[in-house]
């Protein structure tokens, strides 16, 4: 389960992401709760959600071709740092009581710049560190990194938004970029799997999206990809609006929901790593169940029972996170892994752009039970009918069967028949 640990490279990646990664999360909740309390509205944390992925909708596929020329090691220390500032220009406006709503904007859609680039360089570069034998292993490890994270942050955010403020949640992200860095400087050249880089063309952004169009098994785990995260992931509009409107708690309940959400996640990324190979039925049923679990906490009436729920939601939901990242990169020629995360990062991420506003506007409108169930419904389905289309394209056929007295459905071979000529 932690084999790729034993390479020193990647333990240095490994322990500066956990410190980084838990300063995201704090600054994730404080950033959603600062919008809440400054605009009591739900539309407003979703344009907050909007802008900070806006970038990689519009320039993903521009920050791919980049990364597939540039050196990756160099290129991450630009951007950690870029961030860095970032954090801590809003952590020095909201201690100082100058902040306003347009701030945070602005402070989204910033580090939504430098994660255009940030994010394929981070996906590549774990092959450049590990190796192509334990990539699997290490994209797992990665995801049960950012949930450990995850657990941590939000608690500590729900107690500093509580004691002292959003401001000081802000200036521990800022400060948390010093650990990545750091882990950046310290590796060792020599020790990296050499990756040739693309050299400057005309074309490039053209062939890695041709690429991508020629295998089925790319770009319909990509689309199902896009249908889960622009209408599924949509957690910060969701959440939120949870715990202020429908339970009438506080940033508490709003940490809770993440902190049990992150629980189910750590356990679906350990369960990834475990399994060791990435299989397109795991990804279709793991989107089925994610979904069809937010149609239930959707209609959860209680506020222990919601809660509860984020643990299998978040486990699913990393199930297909981290099953479709795998199966993308191992799928991928070395020479255009960066453009083709790229595309995959873009949907994943850049998907929030358009199915956030839609969020907050039916949480507005018609109640969060609503979008919560229609987010569900949306993925589920999607989930279904690319399962068939995958199927279809792989000569598979769907059984119905028993074991032990339990349902089981499967994708078998389809049997080919053979027309027997007598002479």
């Amino acid at each position: 389960m932690f084999s790729s640990l034993k390479v020193r490279n990647y333990r240095l990646f490994f322990i500066g992401q956990v410190v980084s990664n838990t300063g995201t999360w704090m600054q994730r909740i404080a950033q959603d709760w600062l919008v809440l309390s400054l605009t009591g509205s739900a539309t407003a944390v979703g344009i907050t959600t909007a802008l900070q992925f806006l970038p990689m909708l519009l320039f993903g596929l521009y920050g791919g071709v980049l990364v597939d020329r540039l050196p990756k090691r160099p290129t991450l220390l630009v951007t950690q740092t870029s961030m860095a500032v970032t954090g801590l220009a809003l952590a020095a406006l909201t201690l100082t009581g100058h902040v306003e709503v347009w701030h945070v904007y602005v402070a989204a859609f910033a580090v939504g710049l430098a994660t255009v680039v940030d994010n394929p360089a981070r996906q590549t570069f774990v092959t450049e560190m590990v190796g192509p034998d334990q990539l699997q292993n290490a994209v797992s490890l990665n995801s049960a990194n950012f949930q450990s994270a995850r657990l941590v942050g939000p608690a500590v955010a729900g107690l500093m938004i509580t004691g002292v403020g959003t401001g000081w949640a802000f200036l521990f992200n800022g400060l948390s970029f010093v650990a990545p860095i750091a882990g950046l400087l310290l590796m060792r050249a020599r020790d990296l799997h050499a990756v040739e880089r693309a050299p400057r063309g005309k074309g490039q952004l053209r062939e890695g999206l041709q690429y991508v169009a020629g295998r089925p098994e790319l770009i319909w785990t990509i689309v199902l990809v896009g249908f889960v995260s622009t209408f599924g992931f949509n957690f910060p509009v969701y959440l939120s609006a949870f715990a202020d409107d429908v339970f009438h708690a506080g940033a508490g309940s709003y940490s809770l929901f993440n902190t049990l959400m992150a629980v189910g996640s750590l356990s679906g990324a350990l369960l990834a790593a475990r399994r060791g190979t990435a299989r397109l039925r795991v990804l279709v049923a793991g989107a089925v169940a994610f979904g069809t679990l937010e149609i239930v906490a959707a209609l959860a009436p209680s506020l222990w029972l919601f809660a509860l729920l984020m643990a299998p939601i978040g486990m699913f939901g990393m199930t297909v996170n981290v099953t479709a990242n795998s199966s993308v990169q191992l799928s991928t020629d070395p020479a255009m892994r960066g453009r083709v995360m790229a595309l995959y990062m873009m949907v994943f991420m850049g998907g929030a752009p358009l199915g956030a506003p839609i969020a907050g506007w039916i949480t507005d409108a018609y109640g969060v039970r609503a979008g919560l169930a229609a987010g569900g419904a949306i993925a589920a389905l999607a989930a279904v009918v690319i399962g068939l289309v995958l199927a279809r394209v792989g000569n598979l056929r769907l059984t119905v069967g028993w074991n032990r007295g339990h349902p089981v459905v499967r994708f078998v071979p389809r049997k080919r028949e053979l027309l027997a000529t007598v002479g």
